[in-house]
């Protein structure tokens, strides 16, 4: 069975095609600045040269249509016809209360995600776009839907109300989803397989930590608990994203640079998070450079960043009375040991020792804890299109 896996953004489109009998990839791309000048396809099929289209990708039906040429194509593809792709896994931001779980992609699907999309507007939007050009270019072909939102839906009442009058909650559905739910969802079951225990009998803490992050608290194989809320600005600090703040703090500065909701909203989540403090960049590489060069700044924006995630891991361990394992995922999570450093230096208290060497590396799977740590750390590469492809495969076969 093959599998189309795409994520569609406002004006970009990633995409991979997995053969499901031995989960490997057959070819991946990005058309970027979709509907924009110089918009192009890049290409990549395994075992090839990678190719660059460029191409003026009018729509995303014209993307999803020069998709498949590159995929069939007679030198650059891995297919010889479209017939042999089974199904289209979508990633989909929000599903808000509507779905728990991955869902194959009907007409009254389809109602429900245009009712997500006020609360998701940059994202849903452009998610149904791709499927309705997929429906269109690939008809009769199955579409599943995988949300960011749907492994968060275990969370009890305690952890996702927020304390505003509840009135608002029936009428807007104001609350907190959480978001990541994929990653977090493929690194715990990882996690657990490293443990060689249980999934249902495991206490595991995942940080997705990349340029946008969240934590998840995850209890016998459910997240009971994570950082982000109502949207992806809420929780940790992040590269752009304020994170936890005071609303006051938003209402203050509003009055006082006569700011309107959108200008803010603006400054929360594109001029905030480490590059607001450090003023260098939105890039952890960047301002770990800075630091070492004796930017004080950029030191500040590490050392809060890393205050701010250990706090959370602190609170978790406390939801959850304990932690088996604590792993770090994502682009950073993945490969800034120094990062990782600066976080389990906090965490003595739990019994967390790391190993230095293992540490310093990078690009797998791997256990950084020293022999005499009580608490597991682990470093597990994060697979979210491989998710949607299990998921996908998994409501075919049914």
């Amino acid at each position: 069975m093959k599998i189309l896996v795409l994520n569609c953004g406002s004006s970009s489109l990633k995409y991979q095609l997995f053969d499901m009998e031995n989960e490997t990839v057959l070819a991946k791309g990005l058309c970027e600045r979709i509907g924009i000048e110089g918009s192009r396809l890049k290409h990549q099929p395994t075992g090839k040269e990678d190719v660059v289209f460029d191409d003026y990708l009018e729509d995303h039906n014209v993307a999803v249509k020069n998709v498949m040429e590159a995929l069939t194509n007679p030198v650059h593809g891995v297919v010889k016809s479209m017939k042999e792709i089974n199904a289209v896994g979508h990633r989909v931001v929000h599903g808000g209360e509507f779905f728990s779980s991955s869902v194959v992609i009907d007409d009254e699907v389809k109602e429900a995600l245009e009712k997500c999309s006020e609360l998701a507007p940059l994202h849903n939007p452009a998610n149904l776009i791709g499927i309705e050009a997929c429906e269109k270019i690939m008809p009769g072909v199955s579409q599943v839907g995988v949300f960011d939102t749907a492994f968060h839906q275990t969370m009890p009442e305690r952890a996702y109300l927020y304390a505003i009058p509840y009135e608002y909650y029936e009428k807007y559905k104001i609350r907190r989803y959480g978001f990541h739910g994929t990653s977090h969802r493929f690194v715990s079951e990882e996690a657990a397989k490293m443990l060689d225990r249980p999934y249902e009998q495991t206490k595991i803490i995942t940080c997705h930590l990349g340029n946008g992050g969240s934590i998840c608290a995850v209890r016998n194989g459910k997240s009971i608990d994570t950082t982000m809320g109502f949207t992806p600005l809420e929780g940790l600090v992040m590269g752009t994203r304020a994170g936890d703040i005071d609303a006051a703090v938003i209402t203050f500065l509003m009055q006082k640079e006569n700011l309107t909701p959108q200008e803010m909203d603006n400054i929360l989540n594109k001029k905030s998070g480490v590059l607001g403090i450090s003023g260098v960049s939105s890039d952890f590489r960047d301002i770990e450079d800075a630091s070492e060069h004796g930017n004080l700044r950029a030191e500040a924006a590490l050392d809060v960043f890393a205050y701010k995630v250990a706090k959370n891991i602190g609170a978790y361990a406390a939801a959850m009375n304990g932690v088996d394992c604590i792993v770090f995922t994502a682009g950073l999570g993945e490969n800034s040991g120094s990062t990782r450093r600066l976080i389990c230096d906090y965490l003595g208290y739990l019994g967390v020792h790391i190993d230095s060497y293992c540490n310093s590396l990078r690009g797998k799977a791997m256990e950084i804890s020293a022999p005499d740590s009580r608490v597991r750390v682990l470093v597990i590469p994060t697979n979210e299109e491989l998710v949607i492809a299990r998921d996908t495969k998994e409501l075919l076969d049914k």
